[in-house]
């Protein structure tokens, strides 16, 4: 359904939860970083549809959405996804002949307490603020404390205060509470691998319990940690009846993150392609190279490029740019890296990488076939403007070289394909 929505379509905002000033505060400071200002005026605008009462809104088109925000429908289903990613929103949708319907119930933010000790959600905002605005919110939100030992205490009871005279029914099940949502992330972790690697009899229901396996996926996710790995981290971590040690968990996958990346934390360049952007499987060589794009990690495809060695905190940073500041899709910036490494000599040269980055951007380039066109169409234009006058000739990548996808490839193309493969596989 995410590509078939249209302005025209119905939707309803209904409300779960209770919006404080507080809670405001916590999205512009915490939130907004990660998602994006577009997201947070989504979320408020949706907020503002509510009405006076603050419940249910009228029905509304996505057309209204367009014109308060002043964007087009694809932005605002992007912007509608950060809010669904990070917890602030659940969405439905019927289906109809004519108009699709769509439900948007709206949740509170995290406290901050529960921000900053979120593995996931805290990382996320230290990545995109930097170290020394992240200190300065943690300022910003600790307690206040104050020495009381000179002090008594001389606080009142409730009995001490107050009698009950005359019982009456309470009906509080309708009563509107603040409502918060989990942070969504599918099953990274094979938990019968885990179980099996763990000595039988060690294991009882609260081992693997619900909020056990989303801890584990979402260091799973941030971490870049499979199943295998993750057992012999449980394994430091697990008592003799079987009770995981949740803190120690979160600091042994860190510090083993930080060990193995000089020092460095996670960044989303290790995201792959999105499920709703790749490309139906074909068979022809361009169809296989679409596959590597798609299905590698930047980090890791950069990684390739690089003779297997680990990417540099600088050519990181410029990875992150395009992620982050531009909003480029993983696969996508996999093209570019691709690109960008062939006409300038093995380096990720910062002019060439915003300069056709910006160009795909004002394009709206998602997906890897769009950005291998747009790479191939352009190439003379943007190596004229990139590096003018220059009179060698350029080494571009082999799926640049024909314009029939299905045409037979040198077993020097070949060759290189098959490497290239070798990080899908």
């Amino acid at each position: 359904m995410k590509n078939s929505i249209t302005q025209a379509d119905i939707y309803t905002v209904i409300n779960q939860t209770i919006l404080t000033e507080v809670d405001k505060k916590i999205l512009i400071n915490l939130y907004e970083p990660i998602i994006g200002t577009l997201s947070l005026s989504l979320y408020f605008t949706l907020w503002e549809d509510l009405g006076k009462n603050e419940i249910i809104s009228r029905d509304l088109n996505h057309h209204h959405l367009m014109v308060i925000l002043k964007t087009d429908l694809e932005k605002i289903v992007l912007a509608r996804e950060s809010l669904e990613a990070v917890g602030l929103l659940k969405s439905y949708v019927k289906e109809n002949d004519n108009l699709n319907e769509y439900l948007y119930e709206l949740y509170s933010p995290l406290s901050a307490y529960e921000f900053f000790n979120h593995p996931v959600l805290s990382i996320l905002l230290l990545n995109n603020i930097g170290e020394s605005e992240y200190r300065s919110l943690i300022e910003y939100y600790k307690r206040i404390t104050v020495s009381k030992k000179e002090y008594k205490e001389i606080t009142s009871s409730m009995n001490d205060t107050f009698k009950i005279v005359t019982p009456y029914e309470k009906e509080n099940e309708e009563i509107r509470r603040k409502n918060k949502l989990n942070i969504n992330i599918s099953n990274l972790i094979d938990f019968d691998l885990l179980s099996d690697s763990l000595p039988k009899g060690l294991l009882n229901d609260k081992t693997f319990n619900k909020r056990n396996k989303e801890l584990i996926n979402q260091l799973a996710f941030v971490y870049n940690v499979d199943s295998i790995k993750m057992s012999e981290f449980i394994r430091m971590v697990i008592d003799n009846v079987g009770i995981i040690d949740k803190d120690k968990l979160i600091d042994i996958v860190r510090r083993n993150y930080e060990f193995n990346n000089n020092g460095s934390l996670p960044t989303i360049v290790y995201r792959t392609q999105p499920e709703h952007l790749k490309t139906p499987v074909g068979t022809s060589n361009r169809d296989k190279m679409i596959q590597v794009f798609e299905n590698t990690k930047p980090y890791d495809f950069l990684k390739f490029k690089n003779n297997n060695m680990k990417p540099t905190s600088t050519d990181l940073k410029k990875l992150e740019h395009l992620a982050v500041d531009l909003g480029l899709t993983p696969g996508v910036i996999n093209v570019l890296i691709d690109y960008v490494i062939r006409v300038n000599n093995g380096k990720l040269n910062a002019n060439y990488l915003d300069t056709i980055a910006s160009s795909w951007v004002r394009k709206g380039v998602k997906t890897v076939p769009q950005a291998m066109d747009a790479v191939t169409k352009n190439h003379k234009t943007v190596t004229k403007k990139i590096i003018p006058n220059t009179k060698k000739e350029i080494a571009i990548p082999t799926w640049m070289n024909k314009e029939n996808s299905s045409e037979e490839l040198t077993d020097a193309e070949l060759e290189e394909l098959e490497k290239e493969m070798e990080i899908f596989n």
